[in-house]
C-alpha cells in the first residue's frame, strides 16, 4: 500500500540539497494572496495619498477660505494621482518584486513621482494657470508626497516579507509526469528569475519506471495521491508534464483533476505545434496551454465576499424577528433544542457544520441525512412541516455565510450520506465533487430552476449536478444578484418539490 504524500516526502526532501523552487511544507493551508488584488489594492492606495496630502495641505497652508475644494484643486488632486498611479506602472514599480525591494526602487520611486509632478507644473503653465496655484503648496505637496509614499513602501516590503515566509506569495505547484516533458519544464521554470512558482512535488503513476527523485523534487505517490494532496493542503496549480500525443492517458487524468479547485495547465514543450500567442498563458515566461481554471480569483474573490458579508449582514438585520419568531414556535412545538447542526460537504470537500433550524423531532433526526425526507414523513415537526416547505429553515445559514463556511450562493452542500435512489451522490455522478471546486451556497442556480428538494432518482441529482457545474463556469457578481432575486420566486412555484 502506497504512503500518503505527507508522510514520505518530509524523509525524501531532508536527504537533499534544496532546489531553488522547492515548497516542501506540505501542511500548509495559508491562503494565496491575489498579486492582482495587491497590486490593484495599493495602486489606489498611493493615488489616495497623493489627493489627501494636496488637499490636506492645500487648507492648511493657502491662505484663502475654501481654496482647497475649489474645483481647479480638486482638477490637480486627481490629475496628478492619477499620473503618479500610471507613470510607476510603467516602470514596474507595482509588480510584487519591486514593492518586495523597497530600498533597491527607492530612486525609480522618486523619479516617478518627480516625473508626475513635473506634468502637472507643465500642465499648469502651458494653460496659463499656474498664477492661480499656490508654489509652495506644490512644493510642500510634493516633498511630502514622497515622503509618504517611500515610508508606505518601506512598510509593505516588511509586511511582504512576511507573507514570503509564510509562503502567501507564491503559487504552490504540482506536476504529474516524471519523463522528458517534466524534466524540460522543471529546467524551464528554475531558469526563469522573475516566477513566483513553487514546487511540491512530483506525481506519476508509473511506478516501475517513475524515478523517486527528478531534478531534486521528491515523487509523492500516483494520480490519487495528487488528489488527497490536493484536499490537504493548499495546492494552486497542476502541471500535467505529458506529451500531447498521450491522449488517452491526458484525457483521463484531467478527468480526475477537474474536480480541484486548481489551475490544470499543460506546458506548451508538451507537443511540437505552435498555436496562435492568444492561445497561451504563461507562469513568468514560460508558455502554458490552460486546461482548467480557477473558476473565482483574484478581484472575483474580492467582489464575492463583499457581496456575500454586506447582503447577509443586512439580511440577518431585516429578518431578526421572523427568525425570533421561528425560534419561538419551535421552542414549544417539541422538546430539544432551536437549531440543527449537520456536517455537509464544503470548499475543496472539507467537511463543514451548517446551521438549520430544527424542523424534526430530536429523537428522530438524521444529521447524515441516510434517509431523504418524503411526503408526511413521520419524522418532521407541524413547525417543521411549514419551515421546511418555506425552507425559512435555513435562515440561520446566514451566520455560516459570516463565518466564511458558506455562500450566499453556489451550489447547496449535501449531507455526507445523502442519496439518491439508495446510492451516494458520488457514486451516481462522475465528475460529482467538481461542484466543490466554490463554497456552497443557501441558495442556487439548480435551485432556482426547479431541481431543489427530494432527490429520488438519478436523473434529479444528474440534473443538480449539471446545473451546479453551469453555475460555477460561467459565475459572476450579476449571476449571484440575480440568482438572489429570483429565489422568492422559485420557493413560491416549487412548493411541491420540498419536504
Amino acid at each position: 500500500m502506497q504512503l500518503s504524500p505527507i508522510e514520505v516526502a518530509p524523509k525524501s526532501a531532508v536527504s537533499l540539497s534544496i532546489p531553488r523552487l522547492a515548497d516542501f511544507t506540505y501542511a500548509e493551508k495559508s491562503s494565496l494572496v491575489s498579486p492582482a488584488v495587491l497590486r490593484g489594492s495599493y495602486r489606489a492606495f498611493e493615488a489616495a495619498v497623493v489627493v489627501l496630502l494636496g488637499f490636506a495641505i492645500a487648507a492648511l497652508y493657502v491662505d484663502e477660505p475654501g481654496i482647497a475644494a475649489h474645483g481647479g484643486y480638486w482638477i490637480a488632486y486627481t490629475a496628478t494621482a492619477a499620473a503618479v498611479a500610471v507613470t510607476l506602472e510603467l516602470l514596474k514599480l507595482y509588480a510584487i518584486p519591486a514593492l518586495s525591494t523597497p530600498l533597491s526602487n527607492m530612486p525609480r520611486v522618486v523619479i516617478g513621482l518627480a516625473a508626475a509632478f513635473t506634468a502637472l507644473f507643465a500642465a499648469l503653465f502651458f494653460l496659463k494657470v499656474s498664477d492661480d496655484f499656490s508654489r509652495v503648496w506644490l512644493a510642500i505637496w510634493f516633498t511630502a508626497s514622497v515622503a509618504a509614499i517611500a515610508t508606505s513602501r518601506l512598510v509593505l516590503g516588511g509586511l511582504l516579507a512576511r507573507l514570503a515566509q509564510q509562503g502567501r506569495l507564491y503559487r504552490r505547484a504540482a506536476i504529474y509526469g516524471s519523463g522528458e516533458v517534466a524534466s524540460k519544464l522543471i529546467a524551464d521554470l528554475e531558469a526563469d528569475m522573475t516566477t513566483d512558482i513553487r514546487i511540491c512535488g512530483i506525481f506519476d503513476d508509473r511506478d516501475g519506471r517513475a524515478p523517486a527523485l527528478m531534478q531534486g523534487y521528491p515523487r509523492l505517490g500516483g494520480l490519487p495521491d495528487l488528489v488527497n494532496f490536493a484536499r490537504s493542503t493548499r495546492l494552486d496549480i497542476v502541471l500535467l508534464a505529458l506529451p500531447l500525443s498521450a491522449e488517452e492517458r491526458l484525457k483521463a487524468v484531467t478527468g480526475m483533476l477537474a474536480v480541484l479547485p486548481a489551475d490544470v495547465k499543460l506546458p506548451a514543450g508538451a507537443t511540437p505545434l505552435r498555436f496562435s500567442p492568444n492561445t497561451y498563458s504563461h507562469l513568468g515566461s514560460v508558455a502554458m496551454i490552460d486546461l482548467h481554471d480557477k473558476p473565482i480569483t483574484d478581484w472575483g474573490t474580492v467582489s464575492k465576499w463583499l457581496f456575500d458579508k454586506i447582503i447577509a449582514g443586512v439580511a440577518l438585520v431585516l429578518l431578526a424577528p421572523v427568525m425570533a419568531a421561528i425560534a419561538i414556535a419551535i421552542r414549544y412545538d417539541s422538546r430539544g433544542p432551536i437549531l440543527f447542526r449537520q456536517k455537509r460537504y464544503g470548499f475543496n470537500n472539507e467537511l463543514i457544520e451548517v446551521y438549520k433550524f430544527r424542523s424534526m423531532y430530536v429523537d428522530r433526526c438524521d444529521a447524515a441525512a441516510s434517509k431523504l425526507v418524503t411526503k408526511d414523513d413521520p419524522r418532521v415537526t407541524r413547525v417543521g412541516r411549514f419551515i421546511r416547505k418555506s425552507s425559512l429553515d435555513e435562515l440561520p445559514q446566514l451566520l455560516n455565510v459570516l463565518f466564511g463556511n458558506l455562500s450566499l450562493v453556489g451550489p447547496r452542500p449535501h449531507a455526507t450520506e445523502a442519496k439518491a435512489a439508495g446510492r451516494l451522490y458520488g457514486d451516481v455522478v462522475e465528475g460529482y465533487f467538481a461542484r466543490h471546486k466554490v463554497k456552497p451556497g443557501i441558495t442556487g442556480w439548480a435551485q432556482i430552476n426547479g431541481w431543489r428538494g427530494e432527490t429520488y432518482t438519478d436523473e434529479k441529482i444528474r440534473q443538480r449536478v449539471a446545473h451546479d457545474l453551469y453555475y460555477i463556469e460561467n459565475w459572476s457578481v450579476f449571476l449571484d444578484a440575480y440568482i438572489l432575486a429570483m429565489t422568492p420566486l422559485a420557493l413560491l412555484t416549487q412548493r411541491d418539490n420540498a419536504y
